[in-house]
């Protein structure tokens, strides 16, 4: 089970910008499907963006679409959530996520990395 730990979480004013990293403890490139969740307090966790067939393949939640991008750089085994045009509504503690296969069975968990957007 490979090993996630986020960074780059902080205070941003609305309409700032922050890059988050999810760093593995190993090899990424065989790993079919990465994602960024985010859970705010109260609230279930969401499906932010992922990166399917290997990084072939982009999706993002309709919220985050035109704001958010998400990459993954396997030589670093590391992937990225490009942050920009904050909101408030985007506070949440930010969570990535390994799906191996691809079949929605996500192995592997960060500890998460929060972010607050302030109005």
């Amino acid at each position: 089970q490979v090993q996630l730990v986020e960074s780059g979480g902080g205070l941003v004013q609305a309409g700032g910008s922050l890059r988050l990293s999810c760093a593995a403890s190993g090899r990424i490139f065989s790993i079919d499907t990465m994602a960024w969740y985010r859970q705010a307090p109260g609230k279930q966790r969401e499906l932010v963006c992922h990166l399917t067939g290997g990084g072939r393949a982009v999706y993002c939640a309709d919220s985050v679409k035109g704001r958010f991008t998400i990459s993954r750089d396997n030589a670093k085994n590391t992937m990225y959530l490009q942050m920009n045009s904050l909101k408030p509504e985007d506070t949440a503690d930010y969570i990535c996520g390994a799906d191996p296969d691809g079949l929605g069975f996500y192995s592997s968990w960060g500890r998460g990395t929060q972010v607050t957007v302030s109005s």
